[in-house]
């Protein structure tokens, strides 16, 4: 029987605009990661073989043992308040300024911090000011709200730039062990930026996840602790805000990061944290306490980081018999990506990245690190996730891509 037209559904409503300006690259390498055929360079995870499953099952114990039924229940919005002061006393530790629990909200990872403040400060044409190439996540997560970007130019000569401070709701910077570069920003370079800062009258946000992971020497006082070692008296009343996480140092499963700012900050996030998931995990909260009070974290770090060390020379070992010829990178100090940037224009790793699939191996092409896609000269590749054994056979795969990649385009010419 035919069916008329108006026996036909009608077309459902469009999903929102902002769609079309994202991207699906952190989907992709997520799935990858779970593919044995394929050797994934791509995701930004620590290495797994190393949780400290053993140390979790005991803190779980103890913190169902201590806290019994308030553990598993819904909690406030600002989080556990013990774990709130022990972050507090952390940060008061490092920064030599008194923080109490008032500037410390507890959220689902740091990630879940970047999409607060996008709630709380940014609206339809803002502009940021931004650490340049940029945070995927920190793009994606304000991405609904259609911001403007401005790169941070560390020089801080660029005309024009003080113009954009005046005008940006905030400035975003990772200054330890940057993702996707692996950079770590001088004292000198933090020091001058929170001086224009300051006299800009901005936020300034400073997203800190590698804190843990350095590699060779020191990172130094992070911007928080420099503003505080300039006023240290009184509540804390300074512009910026601090993303830090236990994803990085312990793992990423427990999902439980922090903000740190002036008290009324804190409480407009919490507020925009309300309607989003009620409180995290009360549960996991606990067991991060108990693993900081043990001081687990600080026997668990040292593992890690030698782990990691070698990752990192291992992979660029490789890298320098395998892909020297087509690109060039830096050492980075910490964290757990090179930036590796191509010798040639000829190259685009966008193009590149589907020829890498072909042969079993992925990375994270350069464009989804630019708030408007046109960087397709570099890709990021993560050393942490595998064994150099790994790492080494990752390398050989993207040697054979390139290869294929540039005898396509030499035939396509």
């Amino acid at each position: 029987m035919a069916i008329s037209k108006a026996q036909l559904p009608a077309a459902r409503p469009a999903l929102s605009q902002w769609f079309k300006s994202g991207n699906s690259i952190t989907q992709q390498f997520m799935a990858i990661g779970g593919r044995a055929d394929i050797i994934s360079l791509a995701g930004g995870l620590p290495a797994a073989e190393l949780y400290p499953v053993d140390a979790i099952a005991a803190a779980s114990d103890r913190a169902l043992k201590r806290w019994g039924a308030v553990a598993l229940e819904y909690g406030s919005v600002e989080g556990l308040p013990a774990l709130r002061q022990a972050i507090a006393e952390r940060v008061t530790a490092s920064t030599g300024r008194r923080f109490g629990p008032e500037n410390v909200l507890l959220t689902t990872g740091a990630m879940q911090g970047l999409d607060l403040i996008g709630k709380a400060l940014i609206d339809p044409g803002d502009l940021i000011v931004n650490q340049f190439p940029t945070y995927l996540g920190a793009l994606d997560a304000w991405r609904p709200r259609h911001p403007r970007y401005e790169r941070l130019d560390w020089s801080l000569q660029r005309p024009g730039f003080d113009a954009a401070l005046r005008q940006a709701k905030f400035v975003y910077t990772v200054p330890n062990y940057s993702n996707p570069t692996g950079v770590l920003v001088s004292q000198a370079e933090r020091a001058a930026l929170l001086d224009k800062v300051l006299e800009a009258g901005t936020w300034l946000v400073e997203d800190d996840p590698y804190l843990p992971l350095q590699l060779d020497g020191e990172a130094g006082p992070s911007i928080l602790a420099a503003h505080a070692a300039r006023y240290p008296d009184g509540a804390y009343d300074g512009p910026v805000i601090y993303l830090g996480t236990l994803s990085k140092s312990l793992v990423p499963g427990l999902r439980v990061g922090w903000i740190v700012a002036e008290a009324g900050m804190i409480a407009t996030l919490a507020l925009a944290k309300q309607s989003t998931d009620i409180s995290s995990s009360m549960f996991t909260q606990a067991v991060a306490l108990e693993l900081l009070e043990s001081g687990f974290e600080v026997e668990h770090i040292p593992r890690i980081v030698a782990a990691y060390r070698e990752r990192r020379d291992a992979l660029c070992a490789a890298a320098s018999h395998h892909l020297g010829e087509w690109f060039e990178w830096d050492i980075p100090p910490g964290g757990m990506f090179v930036w590796m940037r191509a010798k040639s224009s000829e190259i685009d790793t966008n193009e590149l990245y589907s020829c890498a699939l072909e042969d079993k191996v992925a990375f994270v092409p350069s464009s989804v690190f630019d708030p408007v896609g046109a960087l397709n000269s570099a890709m990021r590749i993560n050393f942490t996730r595998s064994s150099p054994e790994v790492l080494g056979e990752g390398v050989r795969r993207l040697e054979r891509a390139v290869q294929r990649y540039l005898a396509r385009r030499s035939r396509a010419a």
